[in-house]
């Protein structure tokens, strides 16, 4: 009778368990949905190991992608053209002719926001919704609308291969 009444008390503790972990878990998702923290099930994270093939998979995909939050680590790079200073989060990979090719995002803060951009070569976190917008020639530029953009004291590879 003992083993009975040992294996109804575990029984009754198990299943009270996952009802208060279900209950915090739907709670939490609804959470996300009004705009509350978004969990980090949202956000695509692109990572060291696979940088290139992520990256890439994003602009051959880009519908797949648009609208979705995207973070990523890399160099803080700063470039003019268009009469408009663009700013980048990228690694080196591959490249031809003994150039390094480079793999990354433009990010752009919003204007009413107007936060400062760090130092060039800055190892960064970039975390933004990934839009597009033209310009000149080009149609569709993909970019990180940033949400927010940190610099790291730990650096990452510069360099990756895959």
């Amino acid at each position: 009778m003992d083993a009975n009444k040992s294996v109804k008390n575990t029984l009754i503790i198990a299943v009270a368990v996952i009802a208060v972990t279900v209950s915090f878990l739907f709670i939490y998702n609804i959470r996300s949905r009004n705009g509350s923290p978004v969990s980090t099930e949202d956000v695509i994270e692109i990572k060291e190991k696979m940088f290139i093939s992520q990256v890439n998979d994003v602009y051959l995909n880009k519908e797949d992608y648009l609208g979705k939050t995207i973070k990523l680590e890399g160099l803080f790079k700063m470039e003019e053209a268009y009469d408009k200073l663009h700013c980048f989060v990228l690694r080196f990979g591959p490249g031809c002719c003994g150039y390094d090719g480079a793999v990354g995002f433009e990010v752009i803060w919003d204007k009413e926001k107007e936060k400062s951009y760090p130092g060039e070569d800055s190892w960064v976190e970039a975390t933004g919704e990934l839009k597009t917008y033209n310009e000149a020639d080009y149609v569709d530029c993909l970019y990180l609308d940033l949400v927010s953009l940190n610099v790291l004291n730990k650096r990452g590879s510069e360099t990756v291969a895959q």
